[in-house]
């Protein structure tokens, strides 16, 4: 004969309880970081896929952004006064999108998804720059490969781009940096004490570098083509 205990009830009660909300936790943990790929102190990276037609929720950005477009196309973006602004990027562009003043609502009006790595800034303008550009640093010493997109206080926006099989000159990265693939990357980096390593990436891979200084090298029959965004902060 089977006896009913409410203490032992109320325990299962409380076990089921903490199970589904420490499920239901670990759930919209996994939904809210599906999207994020780096967060430190210095960036949020997200890499978000719009739909086509899609239209997002009433939002705003508190902090200034970097937006790398992997795909072209073209937003319309509405702010609560009704100012409507169009944002029209090609694939493998990239922006500078400041913190917004009011909420808004984006529309993406192309006729296919787009691709975007959004990458937040922690940094406040006006805060003092922490590094210096360095003797060896990559712009000045590769211009070939090297190209600056853009530059603030905040950032510098650099595209490389290496031939096949094509390796580059020893130089040095000051600033911490957030590197995005836009072409299949199999690249090879070399320190000056000889150390190698090898990665491969897929286009829209985004990696996070620490200053450093190496040799680098494309493994691959195509060329490779990526955007770095260097923290001057």
């Amino acid at each position: 004969m089977n006896t009913f205990s409410p203490t032992v009830a109320a325990h299962r009660g409380i076990a089921v309880f903490t199970f589904t909300a420490f499920a239901l936790r670990a759930a919209a943990a996994e939904v809210a970081d599906d999207r994020v790929k780096i967060d430190n102190d210095q960036a949020r990276v997200l890499v978000v896929t719009s739909a086509p037609g899609a239209k997002s929720e009433l939002h705003e950005h508190k902090m200034n952004r970097v937006m790398i477009y992997l795909d072209p196309g073209k937003m319309i973006l509405t702010d609560t006064a009704g100012k409507v602004e169009t944002l029209n990027f090609k694939a493998g562009e990239a922006l500078w999108s400041p913190a917004t003043t009011r909420p808004h609502v984006s529309l993406n009006v192309s006729d296919h998804p787009v691709r975007i790595v959004e990458v937040e800034l922690k940094s406040k303008p006006g805060d003092s720059i922490t590094t210096k550009p360095a003797q060896l640093d990559w712009v000045r010493v590769d211009p070939k490969r090297y190209k600056v997109e853009s530059e603030n206080d905040q950032v510098r926006v650099i595209r490389a781009r290496y031939g096949p099989h094509e390796k580059g000159v020893t130089h040095e990265h000051p600033f911490k940096f957030l590197v995005t693939f836009l072409t299949e990357g199999k690249m090879k980096v070399t320190t000056p004490d000889g150390e190698s390593r090898t990665a491969t990436k897929a286009p829209g891979d985004v990696t996070w570098g620490e200053p450093t200084k190496h040799i680098e090298e494309n493994l691959n029959d195509t060329p490779l083509e990526v955007l770095v965004v260097e923290f001057k902060k």
